[in-house]
């Protein structure tokens, strides 16, 4: 066994994990088993049943409010494991203090992040706070709303309905965004040429509203990825990467952003590939898994959601990956996905950019074909290979995003994009 997030280990009973469990209880279920030492050897520990009492009342009188957890022993090591489960009434406090879990470690989280917890604990969303401005105009989405669903002018019962207002007549921070002029983060743009090192062309859209930033990257992209190309009598439009592909991806960026952290969406174009790069990890809630499978269990931005949903920005809620991959399907490219704990970056590799591979590259890829993820030592075994000649060419083909690294150390595994 190995520590990770959701696991820990402590081989004797100290205060010091009061924190991990106020971090599982803010972030995600997780287990702390006691009598293990940080290697995983089992040590097991003295009159395990006192010892469950002692810790049984450390969290009834340390953790505030009280979680919910569980207690059992095994006989036959004397481990004892406590399972905390993710609260719904957060922040879970430790000495007035909240915690998460920063890999194998546990931290306290900042003062951001403890604001955050605190409207989650009170089923509220930044985007649904009242805003400061008393005036705002949205000349804009009255435009784009004449022109999608044939609204012809917006009232204020139009800005109740899409949740831009609440029952005071008090605007929300969705309604800042949405409205024509704002002071939060935008989205930055910048064209590279053979390296980050040579900026082609740089735009920054900010103090709009997001309905025209998304529109203004668009125009972008279509400056730079599609061209007309005359066939016949007519002329067709060749688009080097999917424009869908593209919408849906800034949408995305807009639409699961954090927008309580002064960072701008950032939009890296490149001869080969455009990144975007949205500021917040996922929700909490949602495993990397899910978010690659397309399965949505909390959106970060309801309001702003459902808006993009009616406009037709984005096509249902949590089919976005599963949409940008479609639009690659009949290519040998594939888009990748990166999640962080701070930001989610999506990869969009042309169409028609061709790649070759060597012989070992090739016979490599061949097994991936089925669908199926190997580590190393599968490799290996399967061709007959030295685990060092793996690994060498696994390294380039991660990097030339032809496969991808999925999990750590001994878990690691490879699949095809």
């Amino acid at each position: 066994m190995r520590e990770s997030r959701a696991l820990e280990f402590k081989s004797d009973i100290t205060s010091t994990f009061l924190k991990t469990v106020s971090a599982f209880a803010n972030y995600g279920q997780g287990k702390i088993l006691f009598g293990v030492s940080d290697n995983g050897e089992n040590l097991g520990v003295k009159n395990p049943d006192e010892v469950c009492l002692n810790i049984e009342n450390k969290i009834n009188d340390s953790i505030s409010p009280k979680p919910n957890y569980s207690l059992s022993v095994n006989r036959r090591t004397k481990v004892i494991t406590l399972e905390v489960e993710e609260g719904k009434f957060k922040p879970y406090l430790y000495k007035g203090k909240a915690y998460k879990r920063n890999g194998t470690a546990t931290v306290e989280v900042d003062q951001i992040e403890l604001k955050r917890l605190t409207l989650e604990g009170s089923n509220l969303y930044f985007e649904s706070l009242p805003c400061k401005e008393k005036k705002l105009t949205f000349n804009y989405l009255e435009q784009i709303l004449q022109e999608k669903l044939g609204v012809t002018k917006i009232t204020e019962d139009t800005v109740k309905t899409l949740g831009l207002m609440l029952e005071k007549d008090q605007y929300t921070n969705a309604a800042a965004l949405i409205s024509d002029e704002n002071s939060f983060p935008g989205i930055d743009i910048a064209r590279f040429g053979n390296s980050i090192s040579e900026i082609l062309d740089r735009e920054t859209i900010a103090g709009v509203s997001i309905l025209e930033q998304f529109e203004q990257a668009v125009k972008v992209y279509k400056r730079y990825y599609q061209y007309e190309q005359i066939a016949g009598i007519t002329r067709e439009t060749v688009e080097l990467i999917p424009e869908a592909a593209f919408r849906e991806a800034v949408a995305n960026a807009i639409v699961h952003r954090t927008w309580d952290v002064n960072s701008n969406i950032r939009i890296s174009m490149f001869a080969d590939h455009i990144d975007v790069s949205s500021p917040g990890g996922l929700p909490n809630g949602m495993t990397v898994e899910e978010y690659l499978n397309g399965s949505i269990s909390s959106l970060r931005n309801p309001v702003i959601g459902n808006l993009f949903f009616r406009l037709h920005y984005i096509e249902m809620f949590g089919t976005g990956i599963r949409r940008i991959r479609e639009t690659y399907k009949e290519y040998k490219t594939k888009p990748t996905f990166t999640v962080t704990d701070n930001s989610i970056t999506v990869f969009l590799p042309v169409k028609k950019s061709n790649f070759s591979v060597t012989v070992d590259e090739q016979a490599v890829l061949d097994l991936f074909d089925n669908g199926m993820r190997y580590s190393s030592s599968e490799i290996a075994e399967r061709l007959s290979w030295s685990r060092d000649k793996v690994i060498r060419v696994l390294k380039v083909l991660v990097a030339g995003k032809h496969i991808q690294k999925i999990g750590k150390g001994r878990g690691t595994k490879y699949s095809k994009m």
